[in-house]
């Protein structure tokens, strides 16, 4: 049983060739999991910058997976029926690390990708984001609100690039007549996490486990949504499987909100660890609330998260535990 999922049941006659960019990252690479035990043939594609064969090595032997090295802002030449684009890095860490090449990569990589569906007819999905919502002032936030962004942020490479994917993935349709699908992803933990991503779990199970202080930015009041990876990546195959007539955007998260010093006080708990908590500035353009409104896709596609927010913890805490020591 792979981690994070159920047993999926493969049907004869059904193999599909299926490409995932960023595919050794920490989302694409679970994809790639669920895709092969799904009983298709999967190219994983990835240029590494942020993404780890660690997360795929187990997959090389396997007859029905492709490795490829490549930067998607080049354009890419190979026979598929579906394509997920999820190569981007995610965390504020990596993608202000280099600005520029991030919105490249959303915008040249949505662009080829398109142009690589248009080519071959393939289904596309675009992994975007809630981070499309800027700091909401709506909340929770459904897919009908078009956001608040800062387009000239330190976060707006992210942000916007990510905006204009979907600008190019709606026009596309438009235009070419695609079937495209659009998830938003609101925020997601689990197994084969970085443990200096930056994001705020990894974060806080890494300095539990190491018994220092635990970072926390602001006065830990502002609110977040964490979704168990497993239950994510069934609902973005979910997305994929509907028919032409719906593209999304769809949110996939966990409504379940809690504060960030809660988050704190839990892996504190599940760690046993003692570590204090020390307050730093929030840095610019953190949003201090992000749950997404989930509604659209248990009406659509009958998807809810089931992991808790313990459970999946505990499970990432015990990937770290075997990382790191």
């Amino acid at each position: 049983m792979i981690q994070g999922f159920d047993k999926v049941t493969i049907e004869k006659g059904m193999k599909k060739r299926v490409l995932v960019t960023g595919g050794a990252g920490f989302l694409g690479s679970h994809l790639c999991d669920y895709l092969l035990a799904e009983g298709n043939e999967v190219i994983c594609v990835d240029n590494f910058f942020t993404g780890d064969k660690s997360n795929i090595v187990h997959l090389l032997p396997n007859p029905f997976f492709e490795l490829m090295r490549h930067d998607v802002t080049f354009p890419l030449y190979v026979e598929v029926d579906e394509i997920y684009n999820f190569a981007c890095p995610a965390s504020p860490k990596h993608y202000q690390f280099d600005p520029v090449q991030t919105t490249k990569t959303s915008v040249h990589g949505a662009i080829n990708m398109l142009g690589l569906a248009k080519r071959t007819k393939a289904k596309i999905l675009q992994a975007s984001t809630s981070e499309v919502y800027g700091n909401p002032e709506i909340h929770p936030q459904p897919e009908s609100y078009s956001g608040q962004v800062n387009p000239i942020g330190i976060r707006s490479c992210y942000d916007e690039g990510k905006r204009c994917a979907e600008t190019l993935f709606f026009d596309y349709r438009r235009q070419h007549h695609l079937n495209i699908k659009v998830a938003r992803i609101f925020n997601t933990y689990g197994p084969r996490m970085q443990p200096d991503d930056g994001r705020v779990v990894s974060n806080f199970i890494v300095q539990a486990l190491q018994g220092v202080e635990l970072t926390i930015y602001g006065d830990g009041s502002q609110t977040r949504s964490f979704c168990y990876v497993g239950d994510l990546i069934t609902g973005i195959v979910d997305l994929m499987a509907t028919s032409d007539g719906f593209t999304g955007p769809l949110n996939l998260g966990n409504p379940h909100e809690v504060t960030i010093l809660e988050l704190a006080e839990e892996i504190l708990r599940l760690t046993g660890g003692k570590s204090k908590l020390a307050f730093q500035p929030l840095p610019e353009g953190d949003p201090l609330q992000r749950r997404p409104d989930t509604r659209l896709a248990q009406q659509t596609v009958g998807w809810e998260p089931h992991t808790s927010l313990r459970d999946g913890l505990k499970a990432t805490i015990d990937f770290f535990k075997q990382s790191l020591f």
